[in-house]
């Protein structure tokens, strides 16, 4: 009946009609079974629930929108084999699900299971050009200056404590603290001028150290000193802060740009202690990188689409060609290791990466970009030709100093007395030697 209704409401097909269709049943239940019990009310089927996972993803649902596809939707019925007359489920059971994959490890398997689909019916196989690209991913987090920031983790520790030891904070918070951080700091007018952002700094900074002081006396419950707001209050301060003590009379201040610890160490929102703040191609964001590898050979040629082979998740300020190594092993377990290293990292990683898995690899700079070519493959005199006269092009457009010095560094006679160019050596860090 659901199907019936599903070609009648859709003749030319669609999307989930497709997937359907082409690629069957895809997830079956037993595949998640240990991130399920065998007792009680038996739940909604996770072979289902991941089916809807990729739905939403595709279609940038939320988890309500998506609950109400299923309900709703002739189309995703028929995808997921229901009945006309199914009543769906609740929304928060995909958070649910989301949170069982994570807790037991599965948080690849439908990419696996797809990828393991998909390879039989010969759409994707090893042995083919792939690229890996990443891009940024916002944390679910306010952005603050640094006045705002240390305010609000000094506020987020006492709102924790409130919440976990309310009598112990009665006895030991004091009263103006109610009235200065009862609101959000980022409600406040707080001042623009260095000099007055100094003093309220001080203010925040002289009552965090009250706060750790009294959580960690011998009075206080040790367990206080577990909670994670004041773990993370603690590590801000230590970031944040300097503190002296001299002739009995306190110092606090600010750390200077200098002396403040990396970005990869740097806690950036007291509401995500894992988040972190990098700047890419102009871009800056406090969040994580994902790192997407897919397949590019050419569709006409190969019979097969771009495909998504792999997904990895770090912080923000890893480089791109430290995941060189992750993909390659992570694409041999899957048998989908390419033809040559992976387009999209430095070529000294590339090469080292090659070395490592016997791959054969070659590459061409294009305006910044790298390219992979299987070594010795049809047309590469015809590339690298291309690339002279790209290049030439670019030298161009660049300042009349630097010109010659393009043309030089082409040649291999890099003139000496002329100092390094950062957008020259941008576009020719690595040249082919003719």
């Amino acid at each position: 009946m659901t199907r019936d209704v599903a070609r009648a409401a859709f003749p030319k097909g669609c999307l989930a009609m497709r997937i359907r269709e082409r690629l069957g049943p895809l997830f079956a239940d037993e595949e998640f079974k240990e991130a399920f019990g065998v007792r009680g009310r038996p739940g909604v089927s996770p072979g289902q629930l991941a089916l809807v996972s990729i739905l939403q993803f595709a279609e940038n649902l939320t988890d309500r929108q998506a609950a109400h596809a299923v309900r709703a939707r002739i189309d995703v019925k028929y995808l997921l084999g229901l009945e006309l007359t199914d009543p769906g489920f609740d929304h928060t059971v995909l958070t649910g699900f989301r949170d069982r994959l994570l807790a037991h490890g599965l948080e690849e398997k439908i990419l696996d299971l797809l990828l393991e689909r998909l390879t039989g019916m010969g759409l994707v196989a090893s042995g083919g050009r792939q690229r890996t690209d990443s891009t940024h991913v916002l944390a679910a987090v306010r952005s603050l200056n640094r006045l705002e920031f240390v305010g609000e983790t000094l506020r987020a520790a006492l709102e924790a404590l409130a919440a976990a030891a309310p009598d112990w904070m009665r006895t030991s918070m004091d009263p103006a603290w109610q009235e200065r951080y009862g609101a959000r700091v980022d409600a406040y007018r707080l001042p623009t001028e260095e000099q007055e952002r100094r003093e309220p700094a001080r203010q925040i900074a002289a009552d965090g150290y009250r706060l750790l002081e009294a959580v960690f006396t011998p009075k206080a419950p040790t367990w206080l000193r577990q909670v994670p707001a004041v773990t993370v209050l603690r590590t801000v301060w230590v970031q944040q802060f300097t503190r002296t003590v001299a002739d009995g009379e306190e110092e606090v201040a600010w750390r200077g740009k200098d002396d403040l610890p990396p970005s990869r160490v740097l806690i950036a929102s007291p509401y995500d202690p894992d988040a972190r703040y990098a700047k890419k191609r102009g871009s800056a964001w406090v969040g994580y990188k994902i790192h997407v590898s897919e397949s590019c050979d050419d569709p006409k040629q190969s019979q097969r689409p771009h495909l998504i082979t792999h997904v990895v998740t770090t912080d923000a300020t890893v480089n791109d060609a430290m995941v060189v190594d992750e993909v390659h092993d992570r694409l041999t377990s899957r048998g989908l290791l390419p033809g040559g290293a992976p387009a999209g990292c430095r070529v000294r990683l590339r090469r080292a990466a090659a070395d490592r898995t016997g791959l054969p690899w070659c590459h061409r700079y294009w305006a910044g970009a790298v390219e992979q070519y299987p070594a010795g493959g049809p047309g590469r005199r015809l590339r690298q030709d291309r690339l002279r006269h790209q290049l030439a092009g670019q030298a161009s457009r660049l300042p009349d100093r630097c010109h010659e010095q393009v043309l030089d560094r082409r040649r291999g006679q890099q003139r000496p007395g002329r100092d390094p160019h950062p957008l020259r050596d941008r576009h020719l860090r690595t040249l082919p030697r003719t």
